[in-house]
């Protein structure tokens, strides 16, 4: 959000960074539009327009001394300097760490119970190590215990479309971990299946919540500069919660009922998230909303929202600089919201702008899964085995061998998503998803003698994979809805990446009876043909845009 001024008014700035693009000679404090601006008070959807181009949300750090200066590729502030040149955002690293990282704990959490049910799994089904009297569990009940937190997550995201705007990005991201602490207890010390199984759906609704409201808060507090690199990181986040719960997994696979304490060690890292959030502010963009929708006292509104941008910019509460930003901004914002619908409706969605924005976010995160992920992994113990690895014998080591490299490449993919870009990496990772899993369908069918080809196949589709998929879809999905129809249309977006996991999951077991694995990856390679297709005739560059410059410049 940023304000839509009249002419020589005050530019300030709120927790999304509240800029416009001005001429480079102007001085800090005043501003003189062009005429065309000016004759666009002419009428509300003018306003609405002007204020949706002009509004870049993320967040900068400001201090006394700052310059306004235009920016080419959405950036809002810099810092002063003796030239007119264009520069990059002005912020601090301690001033978006925290807001970071407690909101991308939630996709620790979620990585954690991928990992950690791999060695479960193994130790529910052993007489000896199981610790139960129920350890003979048929495969329905398997199941029933392995998708559970799917289930759940499917729950979740429903739950999240009617409430998110509603609770807020940082009380729904409390609620996912309280969700999180009770559903890991719960499995953790469950005395049956039943209660195990009630555990994983707790545990699951906590990830659909979490998976909603992590990008939301995360993109909303971020410097328009380094907002990739961070979305990117919670992907990190979630590949090393993987890897954390391969680790606990190999590490408890030997002991009488090891799969307590697998799921169990989840609940000490869920009150870590819990106790961060509720240190952090509400985004100040999110209040001040609310506040011009007529959610609530109007001052109320205003005094929450200055104490929260003070708290993220380090500044004192209620100071001066914070309450003109606030003010000026409510100016804007009813300007351009009078008359109008106060959020986004759910037809909306499917409209316009928010249409094409849905169709981007929703088929980025949908061929994310039926590219075969989880089917190819399946195949990963079998395949290294084949190849005559050593540590193949022990699943749980496999697992750690993949997780580690599947966090490498996606270390990769966060250096990389600011400075290359988002299409860049999307095409090229895409493309090595094609190749490797035609390779693995020549493995199956004709190449079955030369198992490295097999090896180096899987290593390129988990490389690939998390070079483009795995972390650039959920940064998409968080940066491309527009302003009214965000909340909801990231709902929805991870309403289908569930959705369509559970599909792929369900349907795998009579597709391998059916098809054989050679041509199940012959499948899985021609829809990653058409993904890549997709990618390259639909899906734009957002890197360096703000919010709102992506839903002017791209999405209108």
């Amino acid at each position: 959000m940023a304000s839509v001024l009249a002419p020589s008014a005050t530019v300030r700035t709120i927790a999304g960074g509240f800029a416009s693009p001005l001429p480079s000679r102007l001085t800090p404090t005043k501003v003189h539009y062009p005429q065309p601006l000016r004759s666009m008070k002419k009428s509300k959807k003018n306003a609405a327009a002007s204020l949706s181009s002009r509004l870049p949300l993320l967040p900068t750090v400001i201090t006394p001394n700052l310059r306004l200066r235009p920016q080419a590729q959405g950036a809002d502030y810099s810092s002063p300097s003796s030239s007119d040149d264009t520069t990059e955002d002005a912020f601090s690293w301690s001033s978006v760490v925290l807001p970071f990282l407690f909101p991308a704990l939630g996709g620790l959490l979620f990585g954690y119970d991928i990992g950690a049910t791999s060695g479960a799994s193994i130790s529910l089904q052993s007489a000896e190590l199981s610790g139960t009297t129920w350890f003979n569990l048929s495969a329905v009940q398997l199941g029933l215990v392995v998708s559970g937190s799917l289930y759940g997550a499917l729950a979740g995201s429903l739950i999240a479309y009617p409430t998110s705007d509603f609770l807020g990005r940082r009380r729904e991201l409390i609620a996912a971990a309280a969700l999180y602490l009770v559903g890991g207890l719960v499995t953790g010390c469950a005395p049956d299946l039943v209660v195990l199984i009630i555990g994983r759906l707790i545990y699951g609704i906590g990830i659909g919540m979490a998976m909603h409201g992590a990008p939301l808060y995360i993109a909303e507090t971020s410097p328009s500069q380094i907002r990739g690199t961070l979305i990117s990181l919670k992907e990190l986040f979630i590949v090393l919660g993987i890897l954390l719960g391969y680790l606990v997994g190999s590490v408890e696979i030997t002991a009488v009922g090891g799969w307590r304490y697998m799921y169990g060690l989840s609940a000490p890292i869920a009150v870590v998230m819990a106790l961060g959030l509720w240190t952090l502010p509400p985004s100040p963009r999110w209040l001040l909303l609310r506040a011009v929708q007529g959610k609530g006292a109007l001052e109320d509104y205003k005094e929450k929202a200055m104490n929260a941008l003070a708290k993220l910019r380090g500044r004192p509460a209620g100071d001066k600089i914070s309450e003109k930003q606030i003010d000026e901004t409510l100016v804007s914002l009813k300007a351009a919201y009078a008359e109008e619908e106060s959020e986004g409706s759910l037809l909306e969605v499917f409209q316009g702008a928010s249409l094409k924005a849905f169709i981007i976010g929703g088929g980025l995160v949908l061929f994310q899964q039926i590219t075969g992920q989880p089917s190819v992994l399946y195949y990963a113990t079998s395949i290294l085995q084949s190849a005559g690895f050593s540590a193949a014998s022990d699943a749980a080591r496999v697992s750690v061998v993949i997780g580690l490299f599947k966090l490498l490449m996606t270390g990769i993919a966060v250096l990389k998503v600011d400075n290359l870009g988002r299409r860049p990496l999307l095409i090229g990772g895409v493309g090595g998803i094609v190749l490797s899993l035609f390779l693995l369908a020549a493995y199956y069918k004709v190449l079955g003698s030369l198992p490295l080809v097999a090896v180096g196949a899987l290593l390129l589709y988990v490389g690939s994979y998390q070079v483009s998929f795995g972390p650039i879809s959920w940064l998409m999905v968080s940066e491309i809805f527009p302003l009214r129809t965000r909340g909801r249309g990231i709902s929805l977006a991870v309403l289908t990446n569930f959705g369509s996991n559970a599909i792929v999951t369900f349907a795998f077991s009579p597709l391998k009876e059916l098809l054989g694995p050679e041509n199940i990856f012959l499948l899985f390679g021609a829809i990653a043909l058409l993904s890549l297709a997709f990618v390259f005739f639909y899906v734009p560059e957002t890197k360096g845009l703000s919010l709102e410059e992506i839903e002017t410049k791209i999405l209108n």
